[in-house]
């Protein structure tokens, strides 16, 4: 009797070059509000950052960082959509995956991560990096920063806090989002989330990079494959290059704020068909500085 292999679902794959930080987060909100119309295919999204920003939590304070010192140092501070602590994206490879029930993910935040956590070990592994996810409960206390706010779902090396990664659900559709960090500046981002001298430490001491772990940074290109590989073979998907569909042009056009400043508008320029901003992926510039109602609207 003649049989057939399965096919495996496919997934979209987009990689895209370094932007902006308001332009990555709508970017990932408008591919999670495209997925749940069912417009787009599950997709895992893997991109850079055009300069350093600090992402905060949908909720977060913005008080949590120096703005000040943010602005001078050419810093973007972007909100997440996701929840979660504080975190200085610069010399990692972000990853964004956006899926739903219907394409084998299941419901609910322990679950979901337990999935994803197992395709990021994965990728780990494939790196050379022994990654372990590891439930450490919820801190004592607030700290601002992300890498340091230990939680259910961080992937650890030994001891020390390797990745950790944020989630909103939008009906039945998950968008997660994480980053392979290269390599860290500990005393830049104590500066930026208010850590002092005992954070730098900290950083130092509880918190490792894949440089840390392989005595050197991996080219992203290589990060790229071992997350591309990880993902379809957890997953059991194609992973397929794909596009931004014109659905998730105009969400994020409608997602963008009025005015953008200086700086985003010439990075814009060449790519006049989706822009940042807006709700949930506000930038705060120099001048807005002081405005926080504006910027901490969940």
């Amino acid at each position: 009797m003649e049989t057939f292999e399965r096919v495996k679902p496919a997934w979209r794959l987009i990689v895209d070059d370094r932007l902006d930080g308001a332009l990555n987060m709508a970017l990932d909100r408008a591919a999670l509000l495209a997925r749940e119309e069912g417009v787009v295919a599950p997709t895992l999204r893997l991109y850079r950052w055009a300069r350093p920003t600090a992402t905060i939590g949908r909720f977060q304070s913005l008080d949590d960082l120096d703005v000040s010192y943010c602005v001078h140092s050419g810093i973007d501070i972007v909100r997440r959509p996701t929840g979660g602590r504080g975190v200085l994206h610069d010399d990692e490879l972000t990853y964004s995956v956006i899926a739903g029930t219907t394409d084998g993910i299941p419901r609910g935040v322990a679950a979901s991560y337990r999935l994803f956590s197992a395709a990021l070990s994965q990728a780990y592994a494939l790196l050379g990096v022994d990654a372990e996810m590891v439930s450490h409960g919820r801190s004592v206390g607030s700290v601002p920063a992300c890498y340091l706010s230990p939680t259910k779902a961080d992937l650890s090396l030994g001891a020390m806090k390797l990745s950790g990664s944020a989630q909103v659900w939008f009906g039945a559709t998950v968008l997660q989002h994480g980053s392979f960090v290269r390599s860290r500046d500990p005393d830049r981002e104590a500066v930026v989330f208010r850590l002092g001298h005992e954070g730098a430490s900290r950083l130092r001491t509880e918190t490792a990079t894949l440089e840390d772990a392989l005595g050197e940074a991996p080219d992203p290109a290589r990060i790229i494959a071992a997350v591309t590989e990880a993902f379809g073979e957890v997953m059991g998907v194609r992973l397929l290059p794909g596009e931004w569909s014109a659905r998730e042009a105009q969400l994020v056009r409608e997602l963008t704020a009025t005015e953008l400043p200086p700086r985003q508008r010439a990075q814009h320029e060449a790519s006049p068909d989706v822009e940042p901003g807006g709700p949930y992926c506000d930038t705060i510039t120099q001048e807005e500085n002081g405005r926080n109602d504006d910027v901490d609207r969940p």
